[in-house]
């Protein structure tokens, strides 16, 4: 009797605990996500300014269908770093190349994608292709800490990741972002965001945060 007595506040002091971290972050993401709004403003005019320059008049904004917490899809949006047509010219360059479609399958992405523009190419390093993602943590779509927004196409290829994943809030910054970035595996990528679901938490969140600062300084695997 008195073990599940014990067991039950155990369960408790759990949730208590838990709901306080959320509450908290959800705080933190709603005034970093509206000072990061407010910067945002200036930024999409000199981004749109340096494309018109560079004889580019596509659009400066990308949206994209994403996985977000609970597997509910969110409409996800950044910089444009691509050309315009890039999921069609995606999928040409994995029909016609096959050692790029060997390369996609194992890391989802392309190390030398020639559909980066030379502005996206800037705004990747520097990481601020991600900024406009302030919106989507503002509104609650995202985190600033979190695992990465997945696409729903990518989820047959998360396999039994995929739960674990979808048990937080997708991140502007994350886990796998200051432990490998675009120097992993897809694979590898999901193991590592399979950790911060299991272990998310104040602590984490906070170590994240700061070594995410150190990473863009250092432009440790921006593509």
């Amino acid at each position: 009797m008195n073990q599940a007595i014990e067991l039950n506040h155990g369960w408790v002091r759990t949730g208590i605990k838990k709901n306080l971290y959320l509450a908290i972050k959800r705080t933190f993401d709603v005034y970093i996500g509206l000072v990061g709004v407010i910067f945002l403003i200036p930024l999409i005019l000199i981004v749109k300014i340096a494309y018109l320059i560079s004889g580019d008049r596509g659009k400066v904004m990308f949206t994209q269908k994403r996985i977000g917490k609970n597997g509910q899809e969110f409409k996800f949006v950044k910089f444009r770093t691509m050309v315009p047509n890039a999921d069609e010219v995606l999928f040409k360059l994995l029909e016609e190349n096959e050692e790029l479609r060997l390369e996609y399958e194992e890391n989802k992405k392309l190390k030398n994608d020639p559909r980066i523009t030379k502005i996206g190419k800037f705004l990747r390093k520097s990481s601020l292709d991600e900024l406009p993602q302030m919106l989507n943590v503002f509104m609650g779509d995202m985190s600033l800490i979190g695992n990465r927004p997945y696409l729903p196409r990518e989820k047959k290829d998360m396999g039994s990741y995929y739960k674990d994943i979808i048990k937080t809030k997708p991140g502007l910054t994350g886990y796998w972002q200051v432990e490998g970035r675009s120097n992993t595996t897809f694979k590898k990528r999901l193991q590592l965001e399979k950790y911060y679901s299991d272990h998310a938490g104040l602590r984490m969140d906070i170590k994240i945060f700061f070594k995410t600062f150190i990473v863009v300084l250092k432009k440790e695997g921006a593509e």
